[in-house]
């Protein structure tokens, strides 16, 4: 093997499993092992053949199918546990057994009830035993980073002399720190005599948030296998994530001058189907994989990203599988990403109606989470009758509930002076609409009401649409807003300056053409 290459060790259907809630069955177990197996993975742990019978068969069942992974079966330093790993590896093209003994005082004093001396004669018959179905073992102390250094040193000696040939260095509680870490293979490079025999391999625990730099330190210092699971899954907070050991080690290749073999094209497939088989939703900040990853919505970095993507981008979405970064919309967005998006939705605005749509677009967004491609185009559409309209809307207060009657307070602006008006109603609506009245008499009757959501969610905007009629002239009016009211109040002012501009021009139509009929269809 070359000194450079870090072979990627995924536990996610053994130790993945682990995580409370996270069980699964052996088809779903096979689906994983597949993605694993085509992504180049270098051993998958398929489970711990003796736990249980389905574990024993999803062992077996992922040997059947791997092509190119070495597939493991973890086992407990018993022969009833190694013979069971045995049995369920051999239809594998290539097989691993992993066995394990916790060597910390702690674990030996209260877990195995066990003194040094019997843990020794356990490490060298546990691993004999498992090198007469493999040739490759591997040997983990548990609680490997609370030990003994002395006696870890003696048991890693003791477990290679014994034929294992790969050496697990378990932070089995998460315990170290990166430094702390990276120094423990280091020490144990320098004084174990037969560790050039053996691969070093590290297991990290995520207790304290640390478990890729742990990871990451020990490469550094020498390890050259990882264990790891996709999206961080395991037991209690979770092992070192797959996705971000392999994509530290594409990005930094100038600190960590290491190449694996996995095909990063797949990591958001795969972190996609472990989350849909397990239930355990990806957390959107998550490195690498979470919804939020490649997604900018702050205006000074989506201006740097619209010039060139490295200035916030360490690496390309289309490198894990992605096929484009995002430029979210909302209240941290520059006026740049805005006209972009507004160029790739097919509008191209003058200065003036740009900087108008944007400030419309900025009161929305404080309003709301996140800005959708409807909520745009509904300011657009706003702003295609703004030139036109005699009346304006300003502001609105409602009030309403099940002990008194509804009142709406309404300011507009009509032909540039402000007026306001109070009304009551049977309710909001009613009330919205009669203090209108107040302000912009007029013999129209309502015919249509409609209220539809433009976007999804809680915030999702109002479209409300208006039908009035007056004298046998129809018109639609629309309002969009985040509050049903006052898209209701915007309706109705929209389609009373539809029924003044219908009203203009009938009688600018009839000055001219004197007793020529008058279209009143519904605009």
């Amino acid at each position: 093997m070359k000194n450079n290459k870090v072979i990627i060790f995924d536990t996610t259907l053994r130790d993945g499993e682990q995580s409370a809630g996270a069980s699964m069955s052996v088809d779903d177990k096979i689906e994983i092992a597949e993605m694993l197996d085509s992504m180049k993975v270098d051993v998958i742990e398929a489970g711990f053949p003796y736990a249980s019978k389905g574990d024993f068969e999803s062992v077996k069942k992922v040997s059947e199918i791997s092509r190119n992974a070495i597939v493991c079966g973890l086992a407990r330093a018993q022969d009833s546990d190694i013979t069971a790993a045995g049995e369920a590896l051999k239809k594998a093209k290539q097989s691993r057994i992993h066995t394990f003994i916790s060597t910390s005082d702690l674990h030996m004093k209260y877990k195995l009830r066990m003194k040094k001396e019997e843990v020794l004669e356990s490490i060298k018959k546990s691993v004999s035993e498992a090198k007469k179905y493999t040739d490759d073992v591997e040997w983990s102390p548990e609680d490997a980073s609370r030990t003994n250094l002395d006696f870890l040193y003696k048991t890693i000696d003791l477990a290679i002399a014994s034929g294992a040939t790969t050496i697990n260095i378990p932070d089995t509680v998460g315990y170290s720190i990166p430094n702390e870490f990276g120094k423990l293979i280091k020490n144990i490079k320098e004084n174990v005599n037969n560790i050039d025999k053996a691969i070093i391999s590290v297991h990290c625990h995520n207790d304290l948030g640390l478990a890729v730099s742990n990871s990451i330190n020990a490469l550094i210092s020498g390890a050259r296998q990882v264990e790891c699971t996709i999206n961080g899954i395991g037991e209690r907070a979770g092992n070192a994530a797959l996705e971000e050991i392999i994509m530290c080690l594409k990005t930094r290749k100038d600190l960590i001058p290491f190449v694996s073999n996995v095909d990063t094209k797949k990591i958001i497939k795969i972190s996609h189907l472990v989350s849909k088989i397990t239930g355990f939703i990806v957390q959107p900040n998550k490195a690498i994989v979470g919804k939020n990853a490649f997604a900018h919505e702050s205006g000074i970095h989506q201006d740097g990203m619209l010039k060139n993507s490295n200035t916030y981008e360490i690496m390309t979405p289309e490198s894990i599988g992605l096929s484009s970064s995002e430029l979210v919309l909302g209240k941290h967005s520059g006026r740049h990403a805005f006209k972009v998006k507004l160029e790739a939705l097919g509008y191209s605005l003058v200065d003036e109606e740009l900087n108008y749509i944007f400030k419309r677009f900025k009161d929305l967004a404080d309003k709301k989470k996140q800005i959708f491609e409807e909520d745009i185009i509904a300011l657009l559409d706003e702003k295609s009758n703004l030139k036109e309209n005699t009346i304006k809307f300003l502001d609105l207060d409602v009030k309403c509930g099940n002990k008194n009657k509804a009142k709406a307070v309404i300011t507009l602006v009509i032909l540039g002076e402000e007026k306001s008006s109070e009304s009551s109603g049977q309710g909001p609506i009613d009330a919205i609409f009669n203090s209108i009245k107040k302000l912009i008499p007029n013999k129209s009757q309502l015919i249509l009401y409609q209220v539809n959501a433009i976007t999804k969610g809680i915030d999702a905007q109002a479209e409300v649409s208006v039908r009035l009629e007056e004298s046998g002239v129809t018109v639609l009016g629309q309002g969009k807003d985040i509050d049903t009211m006052v898209a209701s109040a915007k309706s109705y002012v929209n389609a009373l300056n539809k029924l003044i501009n219908k009203r203009d021009k009938f009688l600018s139509t009839n000055l001219k053409r004197g007793n020529e009929t008058f279209d009143k269809h519904a605009i």
